[in-house]
């Protein structure tokens, strides 16, 4: 949409939103058949069906050397996109709120509960009316539109989109950051993200060629030690008491 003319910040988030969770809607029929290993290989083969058909589509992506030629308009019109980045990293702090507080209102829903129960006990679920296929695709779909608003700022901030969006490297990455945070919380989404990304500078300026050794010998020692990642570690030492 930047590229072609339709450069508003707010349009272009509303459309990323908006086709992210069309995909995201149409591939949940096939993604979330079978078990946990199934859907995670169905998942990396569908990321690599996409990452292979942007390749080929050079006229809409730009293959290789990626989509160029973004132009996004101001934001409210006054706030432009430098080189500096501060409108961008205010931009993205103020659509990160907005975004973490409608995840905080679905989770608390009564949507959200059944969902806390399909995770616990999904055989159960049935017994008390609640469609378990249906709020799977309803979640699903919600993830991709929210996966949709961060491509979107992604391209926003940069004016630029790669390939390795669509990489496995990338899928690999938020695993990573699910695992350090916390799978399940959404507070451990954020202190892993933060967690990730400063452990990767931190190491890659250390020891540029091996640093990704450094990180994962971490990860594995979170596992042994903290196997909830690090919301599950904070739980521990502030409820010592708590049943484990």
């Amino acid at each position: 949409m930047g590229k072609y003319g339709w450069g508003d910040p707010f349009l272009g988030l509303a459309g990323a939103a908006a086709i992210a969770a069309a995909a995201g809607f149409v591939t949940s029929f096939l993604v979330l058949r079978g078990t946990d290993l199934t859907r995670l290989m169905v998942t990396l083969g569908v990321s690599m069906m996409l990452f292979e058909a942007a390749n080929k589509l050079t006229d809409f992506t730009g293959g290789v050397d990626g989509l160029q030629g973004v132009e996004i308009q101001p934001v409210f019109g006054m706030f432009s996109f430098d080189l500096y980045g501060k409108t961008a990293y205010w931009y993205s702090v103020a659509v990160l709120f907005i975004m973490f507080w409608l995840a905080r209102r679905v989770v608390h829903s009564p949507f959200g509960l059944s969902l806390r129960g399909i995770r616990q006990n999904v055989g159960r679920m049935p017994a008390i009316g609640a469609p378990v296929n249906g709020r799977l695709v309803a979640v699903y779909t919600l993830g991709a539109a929210y996966a949709g608003v961060a491509g979107g700022l992604l391209t926003q901030t940069t004016q630029f989109v790669s390939l390795d969006v669509l990489s496995f490297s990338r899928s690999a990455e938020l695993l990573l950051i699910l695992v350090l945070g916390g799978s399940g919380t959404l507070y451990g989404a954020l202190i892993g993200t933060m967690v990730f990304m400063a452990a990767h500078h931190f190491l890659s300026d250390i020891n540029p060629q091996y640093w990704q050794f450094w990180l994962g010998a971490s990860l594995v020692l979170i596992i042994l030690f903290a196997r909830d990642g690090i919301m599950g570690l904070m739980r521990k030492l502030t409820l010592p008491g708590r049943k484990r």
